[in-house]
């Protein structure tokens, strides 16, 4: 299991979550901020649980990619 957590209002558009992790992750057309793709929002994180393990190297990717550090990546 997959879980991928994202703060989405410190998102500051630099859209390296897409370029790196495209099935997870695309920018919002109304703020240009990151959007996480099928998540759950509670209290202003956003979070999916995926079975799929092939999307765990590239969230990783766009983990440390992230200048403001608001993506959070876990493998259970």
């Amino acid at each position: 299991m997959v879980i991928i957590t994202l703060q989405r209002a410190k998102c500051i558009g630099c859209n390296y979550c897409v370029e790196l992790a495209p099935a997870q992750f695309q920018m919002s057309k109304k703020d240009g901020k990151s959007v996480l793709l099928h998540a759950k929002e509670k209290k202003g994180f956003f979070t999916i649980k995926s079975p799929d393990e092939t999307i765990f190297d590239d969230s990783i990717k766009a983990k440390e990619a992230c200048p403001v550090k608001i993506i959070d990546v876990k493998q259970t």
